[in-house]
């Protein structure tokens, strides 16, 4: 009896194939395995949102004028305005003048540069560190006013500098020894603070060693 070609050993039907054979579903040529798949190879290109980026580049120039607009606005405020302050505080007295003027200048020189000094220390957090950072500069605000008036080449600083001419005599001066003095003194401070600290880990140390010695 003649068999049938399909049941010969090279048999190519449909069958031959399989469920293991490459041409079935779960074989190698399975939807999504090749190299030409969405989302794979090279052809995935990062592209930016340009609706994004607009975004940001407008915020950025809107604080940018902001800010210059304020910085305008103080410029051509402040002078005067501290200059009326120091005016009406010395009412053209020249002993009062250089007072005030040692007072304030010494002052704001001394907290500024112990904040800054506390800022700088070790075992600081960064919030701490940046509190101490904003108080001296609020602290500094006199000084900084006071030499705007004197360094300033606006129309506001002159305006400063004729009001302190007439009704603030030897402030500016004054303020400037201040600021001097108030600078050494807070050296000298911060010197003697440090070397406490450094007699105090001295002192640590001595007493760490000898009850060492004593438990053995």
């Amino acid at each position: 009896m003649t068999e049938k070609a399909s049941d010969g050993p090279w048999a190519t039907g449909p069958a031959a194939g399989g469920p293991s054979g490459t041409g079935a579903p779960g074989g190698t040529g399975a939807p999504g395995s090749g190299a030409g798949a969405p989302g794979s190879g090279a052809g995935a290109r990062w592209r930016p949102d340009w609706r994004d980026v607009v975004k940001r580049l407008l915020g950025v120039v809107a604080v940018i004028v902001a800010v210059w607009l304020v910085y305008l606005f103080l410029s051509a405020f402040l002078p005067r305005w501290w200059a009326q302050v120091i005016g009406n505080a010395v009412d053209g007295s020249f002993a009062a003048g250089a007072w005030w003027g040692l007072v304030v200048g010494a002052v704001f020189t001394i907290v500024p540069l112990l904040l800054v000094t506390q800022a700088a220390l070790p075992n600081r957090s960064w919030p701490v560190r940046g509190g101490f950072v904003v108080a001296a500069a609020l602290f500094a605000v006199p000084n900084l006013l006071t030499l705007g008036i004197v360094l300033g080449t606006s129309s506001a600083a002159h305006a400063g500098e004729r009001i302190l001419d007439v009704d603030g005599p030897a402030f500016r001066g004054g303020s400037a020894w201040g600021a001097v003095l108030g600078a050494l003194v807070a050296i000298v401070v911060v010197t003697m603070s440090a070397l406490y600290r450094r007699r105090g880990r001295h002192l640590r140390e001595l007493r760490a060693q000898q009850e060492g010695r004593q438990q053995r």
